[in-house]
């Protein structure tokens, strides 16, 4: 992974749990690593939401003014060359779809100094609503870009369902991450997988991850 990951996504696709794996995984490599939560949109599932697990950690959080609280409010501010200059790894973990995307833009400018080691990663979900053929999750990327006024750089196949996630379930959307790659252009990064079913998948560049963000009803 490059010194700034961008996670992007459709609402649901997973974009929070690859994040927070990101981050685990990097702090414990020795990573010095930050975690930007730039969803003023979602107040549900949201990086915000473990605070304590980075504090254990080592890992920074950055999160919006008021996150996890009725006075939630779309209001964050940081300095993306600061964190980026003293961080060994940061995370911007983006607003679904193109409306959480627009707090990106913000910062467009300031990301294209640090343009060599930006990674933008976007998050697909074969299993999501709206989301289910490579010409409904390419024209949301196109959007998510046009919002954002930056620039995906790979694709990262992340489909499930949830609990009820199979070997099969994954092996079957590989047909579709294949065919969003080449649709869109960029490669096809990795596939996820929950850890418990990494050794059960025969698929190349498989990423198994913790499964962190749970509905209310599966925690």
């Amino acid at each position: 992974m490059k010194k700034i990951t961008i996670i992007t996504g459709h609402y649901g696709s997973g974009k929070t749990n690859l994040s927070v794996n990101l981050a685990v995984n990097a702090s414990y490599e020795g990573k010095k690593v930050t975690v930007v939560d730039l969803d003023i949109v979602n107040p549900y599932f949201r990086t915000a939401d473990f605070k304590e697990l980075f504090s254990e950690k080592g890992i920074t959080l950055i999160a919006p003014d008021f996150a996890n609280s009725n006075l939630d409010v779309p209001s964050i501010q940081f300095d993306v060359e600061q964190l980026a200059m003293t961080s060994d790894m940061l995370i911007i973990d983006v607003g679904g779809d193109d409306a959480g995307a627009v707090a990106l833009g913000r910062y467009a400018q300031a990301l294209e100094e640090f343009s060599d080691d930006i990674e933008m990663l976007y998050v697909i979900n074969h299993r999501r609503y709206l989301t289910s053929t490579a010409q409904e999750v390419t024209e949301l990327m196109r959007e998510i870009e046009t919002a954002s006024r930056m620039k995906h750089t790979a694709i990262v196949n992340n489909t499930n369902l949830g609990n009820e996630t199979t070997a099969e379930v994954i092996e079957a959307s590989m047909e579709f991450a294949s065919e969003t790659a080449e649709l869109t252009g960029l490669p096809l990064m990795f596939t996820t997988c929950p850890q418990e079913l990494a050794e059960d998948i025969e698929i190349e560049d498989i990423y198994p991850v913790k499964v962190y963000v749970k509905p209310l009803w599966e925690q």
